[in-house]
């Protein structure tokens, strides 16, 4: 099996999550280091304009968003198994809800320190103003919050050393992305708002001590000539009662709809209950497969 390739930065929350879950599985992967903002030209040639991290690369396919790469990760190894019960439903409510609410408690405390063009360049991502000042002013209603979410972390502790019992579970790797993320940006804070959830400090460490599986490092170049040299899977089956309408070979368009809503163009493979597949022909990269996880993006005819 081709080798699993992370494009990913060490500071990205939501990498850490596919981190943590390659630490679960035991698994051995290239870390490829991309730049933090724009431009990103060994990244957007693979992924036909998606910008966001993480990415993964196994040969000639490419998943964009971490959902789809957490599910195919899944998929591929299935021992041990991570996803169980209503873990999807929890790890969106992680990726939005509680995200959000991590950003404004965090750049709160460091907004002043951030360099510009890292401003400049989340405001033309998110399509907003990185506006300090308002997240200063809703600090104190965002950290009330971020303490409630994790109190039903504390709370769904009480039955076992993980959210998913005996062993972790998707909800576990989703609510870590915002545990670790604040704890290691605004360690004081973090301590404050986790302040008598003596669970969830002892399932942090547990976490903590997992790992992220066997990391080798990889140049962007290589990972791109690795994409050039293979061929995307053939295994793509689509769902008959897709309410979309679209079929394969229909030319498509999909894009985020939240933020990072660069449109990503191509000619539909395969559109399933949970993901969307494009076929892409990239100059010298011939042609790769792009996967995009149906809930939280939009697929239309181009």
């Amino acid at each position: 099996m081709a080798d699993i390739i992370l494009h990913h930065y060490d500071a990205s929350p939501f990498s850490e999550k596919v981190r943590l879950m390659l630490g679960i599985k035991g698994l051995a992967w290239r870390s490829v280091i991309q730049p933090v903002i724009m431009p990103k030209p060994d990244l957007i040639p693979l992924t036909g304009g998606y910008r966001r991290i993480p990415v993964m690369q196994i040969g000639a396919d490419v998943y964009c968003d971490s959902q789809v790469i957490l599910a195919e990760l899944e998929r591929r190894y299935p021992n041990p198994p991570v996803v169980r019960g209503a873990d999807w439903a929890v790890n969106l409510w992680a990726d939005r809800l509680w995200f959000q609410a991590s950003v404004a408690v965090i750049f709160a405390e460091m907004g002043d320190a951030v360099p510009k063009d890292f401003i400049a360049d989340r405001e033309k991502l998110s399509g907003r103003p990185f506006d300090v000042n308002a997240m200063k002013a809703a600090a104190p209603f965002m950290r009330a919050q971020w303490r409630a979410y994790a109190a039903w972390l504390e709370d769904g502790l009480a039955a076992g050393d993980f959210l998913g019992g005996a062993t972790p579970s998707l909800s576990d790797v989703a609510a870590w992305m915002n545990i670790w993320w604040a704890g290691g940006a605004v360690p004081k804070v973090s301590e404050g708002l986790l302040a008598g959830f003596d669970r969830t400090a002892a399932w942090r460490d547990r976490l903590r001590a997992i790992g992220h599986g066997r990391r080798s490092e990889m140049t962007p170049g290589e990972a791109v000539q690795v994409a050039i040299n293979s061929a995307p899977s053939d295994d793509c089956p689509g769902d008959p009662n897709d309410p979309s309408g679209l079929t394969a070979g229909d030319p498509v368009v999909v894009q985020a709809d939240d933020y990072g809503r660069d449109p990503v163009e191509g000619v539909l493979v395969a559109a399933t209950r949970n993901r969307v597949t494009l076929a892409r022909e990239c100059g010298e990269l011939d042609v790769v497969h792009v996967h995009f996880p149906r809930a939280g993006y939009v697929l239309a005819r181009r």
